[in-house]
């Protein structure tokens, strides 16, 4: 079945048990498959997170609820796993930050250019009540159509490219890069002294390949998953941005279930919050080893100082409204 006739038919189908009897009741017995995605493959630790809380959902209600999760960009890319999560057509979806920032305006702050002093601090503050509050005003947020889960590791971003390596800002200077579409992060590699392009995760290999981009900017297990490495050599540790990512449910389907499975659902997701953790830091020592393989000549040796000068121009623009939360990320230990 076609993409489009599978989101027609999937939200239809919702549309109709919408209306045939009372939700809570009749879906606390009704047996139920949710739909969850990814763009990356089985076995990388977000996807294998969901598959075992799919076993742990199915276990703990006695198959009534399943999750059957489609990999790989199949169902498309995170432009198209929200619109379908928000039709109903799709449950569960890992996007990033990134894709939710121009909706939800508070958690761009995750967003900017070097607000974390390192993963670990990144994982205290989603683990507190910053990290809470967050989920919490996109689970409320009309416009999201999103139900917030809980946060997952993405580890930090690092440029990489076919044409140099990459240790000093003049590097940079003219390397079309490919980054996420958020104005924020755009304006960030254009600080940087490269071109920011914004552009689909699912285009970036093609894209390197054909010349539209130089280069891109992603952690090592998804540099690695997307054969990133097969066209792009040189990849520097800048970690310009460190982003956690989010599991989030369809907020339409979300309503249909009783509250009991609701309560459920959140439980599990925050026990996948951590067991993706253990899994990434798996994924990132594994896919370095991968690169040093493959011949990706990964740059260690930079000096930060001049890449944190260098974006005060991108906290200038955005960062004044996030003061208040920056003063309480800093404050973490």
């Amino acid at each position: 079945m076609k993409r489009r006739d599978f989101i027609k038919f999937s939200a239809g189908l919702g549309a109709t048990m919408a209306t045939a009897t009372p939700l809570s009741s009749a879906f606390a017995q009704t047996k139920m498959v949710l739909k969850a995605s990814d763009v990356h493959p089985l076995g990388y630790p977000t996807v294998e997170a969901v598959v075992r809380m799919g076993k742990k959902l199915e276990a703990a209600t006695n198959g009534r609820l399943t999750i059957q999760m489609f990999p790989s960009m199949q169902l498309g890319g995170e432009k198209e796993m929200i619109e379908q999560a928000q039709l109903g057509a799709l449950q569960i979806a890992r996007i990033s930050v990134g894709a939710v920032g121009p909706v939800v305006d508070d958690v761009n702050v995750f967003n900017m250019p070097f607000v974390f002093r390192n993963s670990k601090h990144m994982e205290k503050v989603i683990d507190g009540e910053i990290g809470d509050e967050l989920l919490a005003k996109i689970s409320t947020n009309e416009k999201t159509g999103l139900i917030a889960l809980c946060w997952m590791n993405a580890g930090s971003r690092n440029v990489y490219n076919n044409k140099r390596p990459v240790r000093t800002i003049a590097d940079l200077k003219g390397l079309k890069v490919r980054m996420m579409g958020n104005p924020l992060f755009v304006d960030t590699m254009n600080a940087l002294g490269g071109n920011g392009v914004a552009l689909g995760f699912d285009q970036v290999f093609s894209s390197m390949q054909t010349g539209v981009v130089d280069g891109a900017e992603n952690n090592p297990p998804s540099f690695i998953a997307q054969n990133h490495y097969q066209v792009a050599k040189y990849f520097t540790m800048t970690e310009h941005l460190i982003i956690p990512e989010l599991l989030v449910f369809s907020r339409i389907s979300w309503q249909k279930l009783s509250p009991e499975d609701q309560a459920l659902i959140k439980k599990l997701a925050k026990e996948a919050q951590q067991e993706q953790r253990v899994l990434w830091y798996e994924a990132e020592n594994a896919a370095i080893e991968k690169m040093k393989a493959a011949g990706t000549e990964i740059i260690t040796d930079i000096d930060k100082k001049p890449f944190q000068d260098a974006v005060k121009p991108v906290w200038d623009k955005y960062g004044a409204k996030y003061a208040a939360m920056v003063k309480r990320i800093e404050a973490v230990q």
